[in-house]
């Protein structure tokens, strides 16, 4: 069998646009640095989008320009670097400006840095990382399927009650109870790190197998975001760096072009 993940082909060419249903705000220093339901969708990579704020919906007196930084060219058009200024709080390198572009619907908008914001919200819900794309779907199943999660032939987990989360372009994952894994052999990290579409990581374990240590194998989210309550506090362990059996078959390990 080919050990090489086969992700189904990306239907959105770069610079595609599409206007965003839905509010879309973001804050900074506990100021709202724009507010708008004129929001477009544009795919700089075809994998997810990245939000365009019309300039009329930002707050000018926040931009403040970025000397340093300059211009950006790309096939959108030339846009200006622009930093935010809320009080005493400057982030450089915070937004991008396209007076003009080549590509319809873009002239007039404002590319701004994700990191640059403390907070971005769709509707009245916070989002992590970047926007969600519109044709990404994220299901929880509960299932009665027998999973077992080894490393080295060490077993870290088994059960017979866990529960299933496909997620679109990504290998199923594998949500387990608490006590059905094997926490003797696992110590806390301080990574975190936040997704799209469950939300922010409340948990990470590395495993200690002999005198070895394997970084981050393992996560849970206790506060999950809405699409996904039933992982709530259930613990994954990465496909890529364990050895995982369903049913008793061995899954390949799934590995992504570099």
């Amino acid at each position: 069998m080919d050990d090489q993940l086969k992700l189904p082909p990306v239907t959105m060419p770069v610079n595609h646009v599409e206007p965003v249903p839905r509010r879309v705000r973001a804050v900074l220093g506990g100021e709202t640095v724009f507010d708008t339901v004129q929001a477009r969708y544009v795919w700089e990579k075809p994998y997810f989008p990245q939000f365009y704020v019309p300039l009329a919906d930002v707050r000018a007196e926040l931009l403040v320009p970025d000397e340093e930084a300059g211009s950006e060219e790309s096939s959108r058009g030339t846009a200006q670097w622009f930093g935010l200024r809320v009080g005493e709080v400057l982030r450089p390198r915070a937004a991008r400006v396209l007076a003009e572009s080549p590509v319809p619907g873009l002239s007039g908008t404002v590319r701004f840095t994700w990191a640059a914001l403390d907070a971005w919200y769709e509707e009245d819900e916070q989002v992590f990382v970047h926007p969600r794309n519109p044709y990404v779907r994220v299901d929880a199943l509960r299932s009665t399927r027998t999973v077992r999660v080894e490393r080295n032939g060490v077993v870290l987990a088994e059960s017979s009650s866990p529960v299933l989360v496909f997620e679109t372009l990504l290998p199923t994952r594998y949500y387990l109870n608490r006590t059905d894994v094997d926490f003797s052999r696992l110590e806390p990290s301080d990574t975190v790190t936040r997704c799209p579409y469950k939300g922010t990581t409340s948990g990470y374990w590395s495993a200690r197998i002999g005198d070895r240590l394997h970084p981050d194998l393992a996560w849970c989210y206790d506060f999950p975001t809405r699409e996904v309550p039933p992982i709530a506090g259930l613990i994954a362990f990465y496909n890529e760096r364990v050895d995982l059996f369903v049913d008793g078959k061995q899954l390949e390990r799934p590995k992504y072009p570099s």
